[in-house]
């Protein structure tokens, strides 16, 4: 008589899944999770919320009204002197009759591109420096790593979670900041001129990708350093770089017109998709443990 051979023995934990579809509904659960212990840390958010108050509202509120209101001929001339330095195209676009409606213009539309591209990445690369590790050293990575999401929901999850906060307070300030200069500096130009196309685009094509390409390797960092404090001071010396070429391509999306914003935003893109899909592979369930990897 033929016995039937006995099922393998189980090592106790569910089979978990790692390959197929992706589940939206498991990555945004991740997100929302991480969203959710960001907004309850009011040691998190109220220096954001600051932050950005100073770089989109005090700073350009004081600066935009020392010319407009005040007058301020060394100001004026100052940023004039600044304004002949730049791109034909650039010097094409100003308006304004006056010279402080001119110098206004100038400063409102090209002297603050660092402002959209400094905030989003400080803010973001903050939160994603110890989304990973800091699970391990709370004691979570152990039921995230034993989750029925898959390690590329988990790594999703994650990156959303630390884009979203550092994006919206970039919104948020832009949509202020635009009320701001055309209060402050429309009557010198003719009405409400602001957002331009070019800001258009920086915000909405070309800022994201670069954002996302930061995300995708302070992620990796996370997962394989072992410490908070190291992917901190790891995170800052990668997004560094990042910010500095992010605010040049920014400032020539800016000069260089619409046409520039397109190209710069779509080879920005490629890039950080493939980053993105580079970067899923450094997340790992034994990371999460903090074991060894298994490759």
């Amino acid at each position: 008589m033929t016995v039937a051979a006995p099922p393998p023995m189980s090592s106790g934990r569910p089979r978990l899944r790692e390959t197929g579809p992706l589940h939206r509904s498991q990555i945004w659960t991740v997100a929302r999770t991480d969203l959710k212990q960001l907004v309850q840390a009011k040691d998190f958010w109220i220096p954001m919320v600051a932050l950005g108050s100073i770089f989109f509202v005090i700073v350009p509120s004081i600066l935009l009204l020392a010319i407009t209101a005040v007058g301020d001929i060394r100001v004026v001339e100052q940023i004039s002197q600044a304004v002949e330095v730049l791109p034909a195209a650039a010097r094409n676009q100003i308006e304004g009759d006056s010279p402080q409606g001119q110098a206004s213009y100038a400063l409102a539309v090209f002297l603050f591109a660092p402002v959209a591209v400094v905030i989003p990445m400080t803010i973001s690369t903050a939160v994603g420096a110890a989304t990973i590790v800091g699970e391990r050293e709370r004691g979570t990575g152990e039921f995230l790593a034993h989750s029925p999401a898959g390690v590329r929901e988990i790594y999703l999850g994650k990156l959303l979670a630390s884009l979203v906060p550092g994006y919206l307070t970039t919104i948020g300030g832009f949509t202020i900041y635009s009320i701001v200069v055309n209060t402050i500096v429309g009557p010198e130009v003719g009405g409400w001129f602001f957002p331009t196309p070019q800001w258009w685009l920086l915000m909405l094509w070309v800022i994201p990708p670069f954002l996302a390409l930061t995300l995708s390797l302070v992620l990796r960092l996370s997962a394989r350093v072992k410490s908070t404090a190291a992917a901190q001071q790891a995170s800052g010396l990668v997004s560094l770089p990042l910010i500095l070429i992010a605010y040049s391509q920014s400032t020539g999306a800016l000069f260089g017109g619409t046409e520039v914003s397109w190209f710069i935003g779509a080879a920005a893109w490629v890039v950080a998709l493939f980053s993105l899909s580079r970067g899923m592979r450094a997340v790992s369930r034994a990371r999460l443990l903090g074991v060894a990897d298994e490759q």
